[in-house]
C-alpha cells in the first residue's frame, strides 16, 4: 500500500509532535493533524512559533520547516479522515472519574467517538493506527465498532505506542530507543505493519523498529511506565529513610546505579513524578489485574502510587513543620509548576498536591514557571475543587518575574528542575526575602553550601546531614 496522505486525530502533547517529525521526515506524505477544540489548532497555525500550545525543545524549527509544505492542522476532521489511507488516534485517554473502575481504568469514550466517527466517514480502506496510551484488548473493541458500523469497508488496526519523555520528546522521536508497532499476522494485517514501518523507517533504523502481536505492543507501553514510575518510588521511598538516618539519597544512588544490573537512570529522589503517564498507565495496570482477579499484582503497582503521593505529602509537611508549624498568612514561592523542565505540561505536576495542602494551611502562594501560564496554574487548582475559583485566586498568585515572586517570601520552594533556577541572583533573593529564609529543594539542583554559606536554611529531599 503507497501511502501519500496520513491524518491523526488529537492535536496535544503526543500528536503534534509525532506528526511534525513524521512531516519534516517523509516530504512525499501529506500529514494533517486534526482537532475540535478551535484554539488549539489556532495556535499550531500562529505564525510566531513562541505560541504553538505544546513546549518541546526543538519543536518549534520543525513545525517552521514543514508546515504549510506537507504538515497541516485544522478543525475539518472529516474531510482529512476521507483523504487519509492511514490514521493515527492520539486523542485524551484520562482515568475514568465514574462509574465502574472509577479512579483507576482508561476512560475510552473520546477513542470510541473516533472510531464511530472514522467509521462513518471512510468510504474506502483505511489503517487505523492506536497512538494514544490503551488498556490491552482495546483493539479489539475498535475493530469491533468499525466492522459493525458505516460502510461496511475493510480497516486494519494496529498498536504503535508512543515513549516519548516530555522535555525530550523531539529527540525521542527523531533517535527513538525503539518503535513498537503491534498488529495481526493475516495478509492484510502484515500489509498494514508494513506500510507503517515504511513510514518510520525514513529515518529509523529497521533494526530499531520491532513489529509483535496487537495485545502485546499495548501491554509494553504500560509495563515501560509502570517499570520507570517504580524506580522513581523507589528511591523515593529511600530517601525518607536517608532523612531519617543521616544519609544522602544522592550518594546512595550514586552507589547503587554503578551497578550494571541497575544503572543510573531515574534514580533522582524528587518531590514526586508527574506528567501524563505514569499515574495514569498504573492505575491502568491496576485495574486490569484486579479485573483478572490479580489482587496481590493489583496491590503491588498500586503502591507505587501510593509512594509518590505520599512523597508529596511529606514535602508540604516538612514546609509546615519547618515554618514554626504555621504557613498561615506567610508568603511561600514556588520555582516551578511544570511537572519536569522543558515542558509547560502540568498533568499530575506535584506542585499542584503541595499548593493544594499549603493553601489549605491558609499560605498565600506565588508561583514563577517560565512557561506555564496563570491560566493554566488556575484550571490545575480549580479542577480539585478544593476551594473555590475565588479562594485560589486569593491565595495564589502568579507572577512573570522570579524576583518578584519571593520578593518578601517566607521560604522558596524548588517544584520543578529548571535549569535557569541554578544561575538566579541568590543573594538578592536572600536579601528581600524575610528572615529566616528558607529553601526547600524538591529536585535536588541547588548548591547546598553556597545557600548556607548566603544565609539561606536549605532542605534537600532524601539528605539526613
Amino acid at each position: 500500500m503507497k501511502i501519500k496522505n496520513i491524518c491523526c486525530i488529537g492535536a496535544g502533547y503526543v500528536g503534534g509532535p509525532t506528526m511534525a517529525v513524521i512531516a519534516q521526515k517523509c516530504p512525499h506524505i501529506n500529514v494533517t493533524v486534526v482537532d475540535i477544540n478551535e484554539d488549539r489548532i489556532a495556535a499550531w497555525n500562529d505564525e510566531n512559533l513562541d505560541n504553538l500550545p505544546v513546549f518541546e525543545p526543538g519543536l518549534d524549527s520543525i513545525v517552521k520547516e514543514a508546515r504549510g509544505r506537507n504538515l497541516f492542522f485544522s478543525t475539518e476532521v472529516d474531510k482529512a479522515i476521507d483523504n487519509s489511507e492511514i490514521i493515527f488516534i492520539s486523542v485524551n485517554t484520562p482515568t475514568k472519574t465514574y462509574g465502574k473502575g472509577k479512579g483507576m481504568a482508561a476512560d475510552l469514550k473520546y477513542i470510541e467517538l473516533c472510531a464511530r466517527q472514522i467509521a462513518r466517514v471512510s468510504k474506502q480502506d483505511k489503517i487505523v493506527v492506536e497512538k494514544s496510551t490503551l488498556p490491552v484488548r482495546t483493539a479489539a473493541a475498535i475493530k469491533s465498532i468499525l466492522n459493525n458500523t458505516g460502510h461496511h469497508v475493510h480497516f486494519e488496526i494496529l498498536s504503535n505506542p508512543e515513549f516519548l519523555a516530555e522535555g525530550t520528546a523531539v529527540n525521542d522521536l527523531l533517535m527513538p530507543d525503539r518503535v513498537l508497532i503491534g498488529g495481526e499476522s493475516t495478509p492484510k494485517g502484515k500489509e498494514a505493519l508494513k506500510a507503517l514501518t515504511d513510514i518510520y523507517a525514513n529515518w529509523v533504523p529497521r533494526e530499531k523498529i520491532l513489529t509483535t502481536n496487537v495485545w502485546s505492543s499495548e501491554l509494553s507501553k504500560l509495563t515501560a511506565n509502570a517499570f520507570l514510575a517504580q524506580r522513581v518510588s523507589s528511591i523515593n521511598a529511600m530517601s525518607e529513610i536517608c532523612e531519617k538516618t543521616g544519609a544522602d539519597i544522592n550518594e546512595v544512588a550514586k552507589a547503587i546505579g554503578m551497578d550494571s544490573r541497575i544503572g543510573p537512570k531515574f534514580l533522582k529522589a524528587s518531590v514526586g513524578f508527574g506528567g501524563s503517564c505514569f499515574q495514569k498507565d498504573i492505575l491502568n495496570l491496576v485495574y486490569i489485574a484486579k479485573s483478572y482477579g490479580l489482587d496481590e499484582v493489583a496491590d503491588y503497582w498500586e503502591q507505587v502510587i501510593l509512594i509518590n503521593e505520599h512523597q508529596k505529602q511529606r514535602f508540604s509537611d516538612l514546609i509546615v513543620s519547618t515554618l514554626y508549624n504555621t504557613v498561615s498568612g506567610k508568603k511561600i514561592t514556588f520555582l516551578g509548576w511544570a511537572f519536569k523542565k522543558d515542558t509547560n505540561d502540568t498533568r499530575e505536576s506535584a506542585a499542584i498536591k503541595v499548593a493544594d495542602s499549603l493553601l489549605s494551611e491558609q499560605a498565600k502562594i506565588s508561583v514563577y514557571d517560565p512557561k506555564v501560564v496563570a491560566k493554566q496554574i488556575y484550571s490545575d487548582l480549580d479542577y480539585l475543587k478544593t476551594r473555590s475559583s475565588e479562594e485560589n485566586r486569593n491565595l495564589l498568585q502568579v507572577h512573570k518575574d522570579p524576583y518578584e515572586a519571593c520578593n518578601q517570601s517566607h521560604s522558596v520552594a524548588i517544584l520543578t528542575e529548571w535549569d535557569e533556577f541554578v544561575s538566579y541572583d541568590w543573594q538578592r533573593i536572600y536579601d528581600n526575602m524575610q528572615k529566616p529564609a528558607f529553601v526547600f529543594d524538591g529536585r535536588g539542583i541547588l548548591n547546598k553550601t553556597e545557600l548556607e554559606r548566603i544565609g539561606f536554611v536549605y532542605y534537600k529531599i532524601g539528605s539526613g546531614a
